[in-house]
C-alpha cells in the first residue's frame, strides 16, 4: 500500500491533486493512502511522530515553511522516498536539485501530466524495490524485507523483532546470530549491543551509552564498544560521501 502526502496551503490545489489521485487509483487499479496537509509545519510534525510516506507531493511557495524548507527537513527523515514538487514558479528549479526531488511540474496540474509524473515516480520505486533486500518466515507468512527499509533488529526471548521505517515489526523466530551474519554483509549495518543490529543509514546520534535513530528509536550501546561504533559510523559516512 503505497502511502502519499500531499502539502499545499491552497485548499483548491489540495482538492484537485486528490481528485486526481482517486481518479488515478480507478483508472490504474492503484492501491494507495494519502494524508493532507495545508502547511509545511503540519507535515513535519506527523514526521516527528514516527509515520513516514512514500511519496511527498509539495508545493513550494508556502506561507511560514516554503517547500524547499519543508523538503529538507524531509530529508533528515528519509533520504529516499520520492520529493514532487507542485508549483507555479520556475524560480526554485535548481535548488530543487539539493533535496534530490524526483520532479518539478508546473502548475497547473492537469490529468494527463498528473498521470504521467505518478507512472514515472512509480517506476521509480518498482526499480527501488528490485534492491538488495531479506526474506524471513514471520507468523504471517514469508515476507521480504528491503535493506533501505530496515531500520534495526532485536533479539527478545527468542523472538527476532524487524523494525521497518514504516513503524511496522516484523516478528519471527530465528537465530539472531544468523541475522547479523547476513545483515552484516551489507556493509551498512553496524552492531552497537549484542541484542541489537542497526541500519547506519537511520543513526542520528551516537552518545556514550546510548544511540538515537531518525526514527527517534533510542538503542543502548554496550558498555566499552562506544569508540568502536563512533569509529564504524563516522567509516560509514566517510565512505557515503
Amino acid at each position: 500500500m503505497i502511502q502519499i502526502a500531499i502539502c499545499d496551503d491552497n485548499i483548491d490545489e489540495l482538492s484537485n491533486i486528490v481528485q486526481l489521485i482517486n481518479l488515478y487509483r480507478i483508472s490504474k487499479n492503484f492501491s494507495c493512502e494519502y494524508a493532507v496537509f495545508h502547511n509545511g509545519f503540519d507535515l513535519i510534525a506527523t514526521l516527528e511522530k514516527g509515520k513516514r510516506f512514500d511519496i511527498y507531493c509539495l508545493d513550494i511557495i508556502m506561507p511560514g515553511l516554503m517547500g524547499i524548507d519543508a523538503a529538507k527537513e524531509i530529508r533528515g527523515f528519509d533520504k529516499t522516498a520520492p520529493i514532487l514538487f507542485f508549483t507555479s514558479s520556475t524560480e526554485f528549479a535548481l535548488e530543487s536539485y539539493s533535496v534530490k526531488a524526483i520532479n518539478y511540474v508546473l502548475k497547473p496540474i492537469t490529468k494527463e501530466k498528473f498521470f504521467f509524473t505518478l507512472d514515472e515516480v512509480l517506476e521509480h520505486i518498482k526499480a527501488e524495490n528490485n534492491e538488495a533486500a531479506i526474506v524471513v518466515k514471520s507468523s504471517e507468512g514469508i515476507q521480504r524485507i528491503l535493506i533501505s527499509n530496515l531500520v534495526f533488529a532485536e533479539i527478545i526471548g527468542r523472538n527476532v523483532l524487524y523494525h521497518l521505517r514504516s513503524g511496522k515489526v516484523i516478528q519471527c523466530t530465528e537465530p539472531f546470530s544468523s541475522v547479523c551474519d547476513q545483515l552484516m554483509k551489507y556493509g551498512c549495518f553496524i552492531k552497537p549491543h549484542r541484542s541489537y543490529i542497526v541500519n547506519m543509514q537511520f543513526i542520528d546520534t551516537i552518545e556514550n551509552q546510548l544511540m538515537t535513530l531518525q526514527t527517534l528509536d533510542t538503542i543502548p550501546v554496550a558498555q566499552g564498544k562506544a569508540k568502536d561504533t563512533k569509529q564504524q559510523y563516522l567509516n560509514y559516512q566517510m565512505e557515503e560521501q
